[in-house]
């Protein structure tokens, strides 16, 4: 998706564009460089009016967090909804989920290592990214682990899954 595309809210800097969660979070991590950082992306989502695993060919409301965290010292969220067309399956969903915390953490990705090669930065933040994902070792999402897990790593990026994926369990599920 086009980073022109994604509107993000946040709960104390209200809606913004991409480009200016982007500069919200290169500021965030220039006011103490020293310290190391935890982007998460984290996707969750609300079937209308429906909760549970299955969505049976309902419209379904996706909540995508972004997530930055100052180990140690707390952090701040922005987060992005986005309405689908039908999904049938549980799988569908979970996949659905995974993909857009792919898409947007790969557009990060992309915005923060222009914005450090353009020297807009005068300094080389210490973060890691991690997608979390809301699945997990019990529930009806037990049987997609391996494969999900699998579809995060494949791209690059450190998974995290429940009970650790507060990303997507938390903070999206807060917005759903």
């Amino acid at each position: 998706m086009s980073p022109d595309l994604y509107t993000f809210h946040s709960p104390t800097l209200g809606q913004l564009k991409f480009d200016e969660v982007v500069n919200n979070l290169m500021n965030f991590m220039s006011e103490d460089p020293a310290n190391k950082y935890k982007l998460v992306v984290g996707t969750d989502s609300h079937t209308n009016g429906v909760n549970g695993g299955g969505s049976g060919n309902k419209k379904v409301d996706f909540i995508t967090a972004l997530v930055i965290h100052k180990i140690g010292h707390g952090g701040k969220y922005f987060w992005h909804k986005e309405k689908t067309g039908k999904i049938k399956t549980l799988r569908q969903k979970i996949y659905q989920e995974t993909y857009l915390s792919l898409g947007l953490a790969q557009t990060l990705m992309e915005h923060i290592q222009n914005s450090l090669a353009n020297k807009r930065q005068s300094y080389d933040p210490k973060f890691e990214l991690e997608i979390h994902v809301d699945i997990g070792e019990n529930g009806q999402t037990r049987e997609m682990l391996k494969e999900i897990v699998g579809l995060v790593r494949g791209n690059g990026f450190y998974p995290k899954t429940k009970p650790n994926s507060f990303g997507a369990s938390n903070v999206a599920d807060k917005h759903t």
